[in-house]
């Protein structure tokens, strides 16, 4: 095995764990964004519902006082009506106040069936805000319990990140880089052992020359399919790295 990748197996191992600690805590975040998701959207349905009601309120207020307006008139007409000695201005006033009275009707059925949409809204905003006070209780324990989770994850990330920045001051600078840069390119291993003449990262064959060349571990060899560096994992060089218990486990588990 090339020496220099040992510390890399260990760095790797860390970055693993960070790795996978990351992608869970974008788990919960998008969990906590999924609840104040359903909150907000309860919220704006109480809002546009409000509003939906005050813009009926106002609407019933005009239509009473058109009603209002055209109760008047029909005083005045009648007042009026009283005073008139010919027969035809009589029948004209009696005529404008047969159309004010129909106005008058309809001006309150218009009135009267706000009213009963007005209360229809009314019932279904406070079921909005019983929907609303349930959420907030049930998400609250929830939340609670979620931020808590990912305060444990910020910890435990810190001390595997201080752990590794720590071992990784003694791994090869160029080797190093290398290994980062496709650590950051695939976000999974990139330090692979060969399975069966076959890259355990790509699981494509490779070729015996390329099986001897990473037996030899005189440099690094990369997979020629997908670029990740591979390492011999019979290597006794290996003994005592992360590699090596992942590999004894394996093999405890075929027995």
């Amino acid at each position: 095995m090339y020496q220099a990748l040992k510390i890399v197996l260990d760095i790797q191992e860390f970055d693993m764990k960070m790795i996978r600690l990351m992608r869970l805590k974008k788990e919960r975040l998008q969990e906590l964004l999924h609840i104040d998701s359903l909150r907000q959207e309860l919220m704006k349905q109480q809002t546009d519902k409000q509003e939906e009601i005050a813009e009926l309120s106002r609407l019933i207020v005009a239509q009473e006082t058109k009603i209002q307006e055209i109760k008047e008139k029909i005083k005045k007409l009648e007042a009026k009506q009283s005073s008139i000695k010919k027969v035809d201005e009589f029948n004209a006033i009696t005529h404008e106040m047969t159309a004010a009275e129909r106005e008058k009707i309809a001006t309150e059925h218009i009135a009267s069936d706000m009213i009963d949409k007005r209360n229809l809204e009314e019932e279904i905003l406070e079921k909005i805000k019983e929907s609303l006070r349930q959420s907030e209780e049930s998400s609250k324990t929830l939340e609670t319990e979620i931020k808590e989770s990912i305060r444990r994850i910020n910890a435990e990330g810190g001390d595997l990140k201080a752990s590794r920045d720590e071992l990784a001051k003694g791994a090869d600078p160029e080797i190093l880089r290398i290994y980062e840069r496709l650590l950051n390119n695939k976000k999974d291993r990139v330090v692979v052992p060969i399975e069966n003449r076959n890259c355990s990262g790509c699981h494509i064959a490779l070729t015996a020359q390329h099986e001897n060349l990473v037996r030899k571990g005189e440099r690094m060899v990369f997979c020629e399919h997908c670029s990740r560096i591979h390492y011999w994992q019979e290597s006794e060089e290996i003994e005592g790295t992360a590699a090596a218990t992942k590999r004894r486990r394996r093999r405890t588990a075929s027995v």
